[in-house]
């Protein structure tokens, strides 16, 4: 759903969870339980590496602004990110008012639910590179695969259960088993064509 922009709008009568696109609020859909699991279990993950190499914070479902020539006013709520101090400061105050942190992160991660749409999620890392975001890695909780993008032409680096996830020029040192980051789930009662496709 998406409705005009207005500055004057009571806070209150925002979406829980949205974005702002082209000058209008767009209600984001729910997280599935799972998608958000594994959002959280990343997250840890970030965590736990930062407590020994402090280079900057993790954080969950915040808003940012991501700029781009059409669009200098687009918001965007990453499902997880990483900001390096490089782009905030450690000793940077952070804003007491507004929605929208005006820092465009170094790590975006979008975590697929079923019912996504695999069109608007390669749009969004498109955007995301577009804007400044460094790294972009998409998690396919169901394939239990994670695809990272980078800016430029290159190919996309599938990481599977097999692998360690990493992000050198990121995250330096961070290594993490993927397979440890899709938690056990129940039998799934859909198949792959319940949640978007990983794009090639």
């Amino acid at each position: 759903m998406a409705t005009a922009l207005d500055a004057a709008e009571p806070l209150l009568r925002l979406p829980d969870q949205y974005e702002v696109v082209g000058g209008e609020i767009v209600e984001l859909p729910p997280m599935s339980f799972y998608a958000r699991e594994v959002a959280n279990v990343l997250n840890a993950a970030i965590g736990r590496h930062l407590l020994t190499h402090d280079t900057g914070r993790n954080r969950l479902e915040l808003l940012f602004k991501i700029p781009l020539p059409e669009d200098q006013t687009r918001n965007r709520q990453p499902d997880a990110v990483y900001i390096s101090y490089d782009r905030w400061p450690a000793n940077r105050p952070l804003p007491y008012t507004g929605n929208a942190l005006d820092v465009v992160p170094d790590l975006a991660v979008e975590v697929v639910s079923p019912g996504d749409s695999a069109d608007d999620l390669l749009a969004k890392v498109r955007e995301y590179i577009r804007g400044g975001v460094r790294l972009v890695w998409v998690i396919y909780p169901l394939a239990r695969e994670i695809h990272a993008y980078l800016p430029g032409t290159g190919p996309i680096r599938v990481y599977s259960v097999a692998d360690q996830l990493d992000a050198p020029d990121i995250l330096p040192g961070f290594c993490a088993p993927v397979a440890a980051l899709f938690p056990p789930t129940e039998p799934p009662s859909t198949t792959l064509s319940g949640e978007a496709l990983p794009s090639s």
